[in-house]
């Protein structure tokens, strides 16, 4: 079973912040696929749909960041997901340039505290990634420590070009749950 987790943090306070990008991509593949997110299990906001005969997950864990491992551990399980084929997590990126996108197969977890954790409950770090990057100019010139940007809501001169980062990535999406090769995926999603 494919299953999709978009990363972010619970609650309005949280909402369009630069760490719930994940959230962000979730919410947009949910859109273009006309579903809707109806259950709450294993620590996460769930929906279970098919699309062109593939069922698929995509959650958004009620954890916050930093233990999003435990829902996404549960979720593995409970789907029997076969994390190195099936498993896709997206989330923000604070090395790469506001909206620009990364998908890969495996890698590390980097400085992301949620990745971190993961990779540490699921004991591996061979599952696909789909990142969309958060380095605005505030943190390039160093105006803005990490965990104040990360938590603060987008500003308007970032939001053009991550919502086009966000689109991109669900897009991205579609191609996984309708079977595309993860290397030509990445060829689109990598050119920015």
């Amino acid at each position: 079973m494919i299953v999709i987790v978009g990363l972010g943090n619970p609650g309005a306070k949280y909402k369009n912040t630069y760490h719930n990008v994940g959230f962000m991509i979730a919410d947009s593949l949910a859109k273009k696929l006309k579903v809707k997110f109806t259950k709450t299990e294993c620590d996460a906001k769930t929906l279970k749909a098919n699309y062109k005969g593939t069922d698929f997950v995509i959650a958004k864990p009620e954890t916050f960041m930093n233990l999003s491992g435990n829902a996404v551990k549960q979720l593995v399980k409970k789907y029997d997901c076969d994390v190195s084929n099936e498993l896709m997590i997206c989330y923000d990126d604070v090395d790469l340039p506001v909206g620009n996108t990364r998908l890969r197969a495996e890698g590390s977890a980097g400085s992301h505290n949620g990745m971190r954790n993961i990779v540490a409950e699921l004991n591996t770090t061979e599952f696909k990634r789909l990142r969309v990057g958060i380095k605005n100019e505030k943190i390039k010139n160093k105006e803005i420590e990490l965990i104040d940007l990360v938590l603060s809501k987008v500003d308007y001169e970032d939001k053009e070009n991550l919502e086009k980062g966000i689109d991109k990535a669900s897009d991205a999406l579609i191609r996984f749950i309708e079977g595309v090769d993860i290397q030509r995926i990445s060829e689109t999603v990598n050119k920015n």
